[in-house]
């Protein structure tokens, strides 16, 4: 599990590699925070080689994006597998994360 931050134009990009869960959340929400108080303001969490995310996972998203928020940022998911895209449909987290289909969709109208 690796989490690989890069910068393309004004936006952090967040490369989730391989299962988001309890293990290893702390490490996520803390390379965002480090992001978010270097002034960092644009996120996009990019899930294309992810394959699992559990509750713990969610919530840290959840979490993640109401800090960003309060910064007046935004973060935003991209390339979400189709078990992943049900998880967020279930959940209705759909409704507080803009998805995009890939990565190049996610960072064209930031």
């Amino acid at each position: 599990m690796a989490f690989n931050i890069s910068t393309e134009g004004e936006v952090t990009v967040v490369d989730v590699d391989g299962q988001l869960i309890v293990g290893n959340r702390q490490e996520l929400k803390q390379k965002v925070l480090d992001e978010l108080e270097a002034g960092r303001r644009k996120f996009l969490v990019d899930f294309t080689n992810t394959g699992y995310i559990d509750s713990s996972g969610l919530g840290v998203l959840v979490s993640l994006s109401k800090k960003v928020r309060e910064q007046d940022g935004e973060l935003r998911l991209s390339s979400l597998n189709e078990d992943l895209r049900t998880l967020f449909e279930l959940t209705k987290l759909d409704t507080l994360f803009r998805i995009a289909d890939s990565r190049e969709e996610g960072l064209s109208d930031f």
